[in-house]
């Protein structure tokens, strides 16, 4: 059984929760000078550090990896107000951070730090991928590539109604109001981020037992995520890419994932015939993890 520990790290002047995976001794060893390649991993639209992650990182672990999985600022067990603030700059700098803090780490080696993403943080690590040197390997499960498409899914009266609350909040903040929030999550024809038919019961299975994931986001978010496109910067991913695609996803588009692997000069894709929240769960979630374990061997040494 691996070995977990609570750290966390300073980013912005906040202080971001994490959980810290070590092998334990029935692990692969780790190289000649006692260090180990490092998995880092956060989660997607609102989630937590709680939601599943554990389930990817205890694999990694058994596989001999070290598996840092933190919480942004403004989430979970992390410090930040407002709560519930999504800033994608703020995201990206957290896990600068993290990969600083891992680094550091006496078992770690520095030259294999790997980073992983799922769903809104799959666009995160490959934003980060273009931009970022000394990453060894990147993981992007169902990746958010493209706003535009990603939009395009939400119906017509839903994103008028979204935009209405991402003014408020905007405006509100420039007035020192308090964060106007929407439901990340609804049924289908409700008020929220995301809704389609997958969402809501794939949104509760990731987040049954001890989740601190709440269902809302502060809406001023809503005026620049159509313009976050991750993927337009696939071809300076230089670090080895797995792309896992799920052929089934209504919620982050697959087709711009798959050509996200396919523009990246080391990217490689793996497609699974399931629905954006199946990866998380059962049979889905043991070929997935297997395939990402048999992809960090390769390039984490």
């Amino acid at each position: 059984m691996s070995e977990r520990s609570e750290v966390t790290f300073p980013s912005g002047g906040e202080v971001c929760a994490a959980y810290l995976y070590r092998p334990g001794p029935e692990a692969p060893p780790a190289g000649g000078d006692g260090r180990r390649g490092c998995v880092i991993l956060a989660h997607g639209f609102t989630g937590t550090r709680d939601d599943r992650l554990p389930a990817f990182a205890e694999r990694f672990a058994a596989a001999g990896f070290v598996a840092l999985v933190f919480d942004y600022r403004h989430f979970g067990a992390s410090s930040g107000e407002p709560r519930q603030l999504l800033d994608v700059g703020r995201q990206h700098d957290d896990y600068r951070a993290a990969m600083r803090f891992a680094r550091n780490l006496d078992e770690v080696d520095p030259e294999r730090i790997a980073l992983w993403g799922s769903s809104f943080s799959g666009g995160h690590v490959l934003a980060l991928g273009a931009s970022e040197a000394g990453v060894a390997a990147i993981v992007a499960q169902a990746p958010f590539t493209d706003g535009v498409a990603a939009t395009k899914l939400v119906p017509p009266r839903t994103s008028a109604r979204l935009t209405a609350a991402a003014l408020r909040d905007a405006v509100g903040s420039l007035l020192g109001r308090p964060v106007h929030t929407v439901p990340a999550v609804g049924r289908p024809g409700e008020l929220a981020v995301m809704t389609a038919p997958e969402a809501w019961d794939g949104m509760a299975a990731m987040t049954a037992g001890e989740s601190r994931w709440e269902n809302a986001v502060a809406a001023r978010l809503l005026l620049t995520m159509p313009l976050y496109r991750p993927g337009a910067s696939a071809d300076r991913v230089r670090a080895p890419l797995l792309v896992c695609v799920c052929d089934e996803d209504q919620t982050t588009p697959p087709g711009p994932a798959a050509r996200v692997a396919a523009r990246a000069p080391r990217g490689e894709a793996v497609h699974y015939p399931i629905g954006h929240f199946a990866i998380y769960e059962g049979a889905a979630f043991d070929r997935a993890v297997g395939d990402q374990v048999a992809f960090l061997r390769r390039h984490l040494g």
